[in-house]
């Protein structure tokens, strides 16, 4: 059916609710969007506005889901599925109602459910889902997206995102469920078990094992923020547990709220999402501020540097991560330890760890790569897994969870803060510290947004046009296109292309597994900041020219000549 037909159709079957919102809708462009595709999983699960329509977040797309999560675990593991499933959801809008449509739809397919009695972040739920032996893990949340936005993540057996083999094979079970209007949410209540604080204790026991001071660190005043998301209870109760006693928390953004009304954003890769939280830190002297975003899987910084405050990027934050793990623990390395990053992130991190004799690994964008990688090196003995991060602010030292953990990051931030500190410098003079010894790096990314049918086909065009290199014969000092859509060593394909430039700089490529968005990431050497800026300004422009891009795009950062961090947003 075309996009008119399925909205008709749906006005025929659909609770009253539902209707009246699809009656209530008159612009055409709004209800194509809606209506001409379903929402299919991504980088990270589902994740879409939220309301009617099949290409929308709602009760009747995380019900298809789930029925079709049922129907591949009894189709694909029938040995296995009265394992079980555990749910956990965020602080999002109806992230709760969407959990218990879940666990509702399972159990009426005989599947057993653990439910969360509160919102819990995404590294709780995969410890969990391994620490019950689950057969499978959902979270409901749009990590760091807008306000409007929900999401629906499934977890394997191994706490891990699906990666896509098994993500395509749950996908045509999805899409074998047609009728929404009657997918079975009664019976098997008995299968619905409610999980908390023991399951919770326990995560906090396992990430406490990765502390480098054992609960005995050097003195850190920190201040932190959870963006009004899940991380408020667990990072408070993990950074005290490692010792940590100065800690201030932002009130105005502790409480749980799915319309974050203090941030334009909730994400802490926004250094705006962070002002309340350096405000804080000005006030009271403070060391460090720390902000996770509302599943709490992601984590940024801001540093004092002399009387001010300034921003570390996931990059700069992967790379000093890298250097401290590697520093304190380097009479346990063997010539199996080993890093993981992926292809956008930047180069800083994977010197270091080659310059300490420690492997480094590269898999696609997404950690449920990363998730995969642990598994394999469970059974592998010339891998031993100590890191894995990407630019976009993820990072997982041990392997208690299998999925991007703020909770536990948080902990190691502070206690490479404290440990910088009793050394007489901070974060940010270690950093300048890194680019001394390795050399300057310019890690940049700019999105383009690009919504509905038209943006997605224009950005299908992108790709196309890339590929046939009409334009791309004219960057300076290329070397080399890779396509990792064709296939690069033993990856598996993927929609990014990426530049290699003469001197070991890249930029890449690749459209959102998410969002509506086209993404361009630069990893730029330079003799110093201002010539990387200035190479980074005329290879942004180009792109921008030769592919009809807005101007400007949406850089996370916004790279200011004589300083190689952000500097904090300005007092409002």
């Amino acid at each position: 059916m075309g996009y008119r037909e399925t909205y008709e159709d749906w006005l025929c079957w659909a609770d009253e609710e539902t209707k009246k919102e699809l009656l209530a809708l008159h612009d055409e462009k709004e209800i194509e969007d809606r209506f001409y595709k379903s929402l299919a999983f991504g980088t990270a699960g589902l994740r879409g506005i939220m309301g009617a329509g099949p290409n929308r977040m709602n009760g009747y797309t995380v019900a298809r889901a789930t029925k079709g999560l049922a129907d591949y675990l009894h189709g694909e593991y029938p040995e296995k599925a009265g394992q079980g499933v555990v749910i956990a959801y965020d602080s999002r809008h109806r992230s709760r109602e969407f959990a218990l449509e879940a666990a509702h739809v399972l159990c009426a397919a005989g599947i057993p459910v653990k439910f969360f009695q509160e919102l819990e972040p995404i590294p709780v739920l995969s410890f969990a889902v391994k620490y019950y032996g689950a057969q499978a893990g959902i979270v409901i949340t749009a990590s760091h997206n807008p306000k409007e936005y929900n999401g629906y993540k499934v977890y394997g057996p191994n706490g891990g995102q699906l990666v896509p083999e098994d993500a395509d094979r749950l996908t045509a079970y999805v899409n074998a469920v047609t009728d929404l209007a009657h997918i079975a949410r009664d019976g098997g209540e008995e299968l619905l078990k409610w999980i908390g604080e023991e399951t919770v204790n326990a995560f906090l026991e396992a990430a406490f094992r990765q502390s480098i001071y054992k609960g005995n660190p050097p003195a850190l005043r920190i201040v932190y923020t959870p963006l009004h998301g899940s991380g408020s209870k667990p990072v408070q109760a993990l950074l005290k547990k490692a010792g940590f006693q100065d800690l201030h928390v932002v009130n105005e953004q502790q409480v749980p709220d799915g319309n974050f009304p203090t941030v334009r954003s909730p994400n802490p890769e926004d250094g705006e999402a962070l002002a309340m939280g350096i405000r804080e830190a000005e006030k009271i002297g403070a060391d460090i501020v720390i902000g996770t975003d509302p599943d709490s899987d992601r984590i940024g910084a801001a540093v004092r540097d002399g009387d001010q405050f300034v921003l570390i990027s996931g990059n700069q934050m992967g790379a000093l991560l890298v250097q401290f793990l590697l520093t304190m623990r380097k009479g346990s390395l063997t010539p199996a330890s080993t890093i993981i990053k992926t292809i956008v992130t930047g180069e800083l991190g994977a010197d270091i760890a080659r310059n300490c004799g420690v492997q480094v690994e590269e898999t696609l964008t997404g950690f449920k790569y990363i998730g995969e990688k642990i598994s394999q090196y469970a059974e592998d003995v010339s891998h031993d897994f100590l890191m894995g991060y990407e630019e976009s602010y993820g990072y997982l030292i041990g392997t208690h969870a299998q999925d991007k953990d703020a909770v536990s990051t948080a902990m190691i931030i502070c206690e490479m803060a404290a440990w910088h500190r009793t050394q007489g410098r901070s974060l940010a003079d270690a950093l300048r510290d890194l680019y001394k010894k390795y050399g300057y790096r310019l890690d940049q990314m700019v999105s383009y947004t690009l919504k509905g049918k038209e943006g997605q086909e224009l950005i299908a065009g992108i790709m196309k046009g890339l590929r046939r290199g009409d334009t791309t014969r004219a960057i300076p000092g290329l070397k080399e296109c890779l396509d990792y859509e064709v296939g690069i060593g033993t990856l598996p394909k993927e929609n990014v292309l990426k530049y290699v430039l003469d001197d070991g700089s890249w930029m890449a490529v690749r459209p959102s597994g998410t969002e509506p968005k086209i993404k361009f990431y630069y990893s730029l050497k330079g003799k110093d900041e201002t010539e990387a800026v200035a190479r980074f300004s005329a290879l942004r422009g180009f792109w921008e020219k030769t592919r009809g891009l807005p101007a400007k795009g949406s850089p996370r950062q916004k790279p200011r000549p004589s300083l190689f961090l952000r500097k904090c947003p300005e007092k409002t």
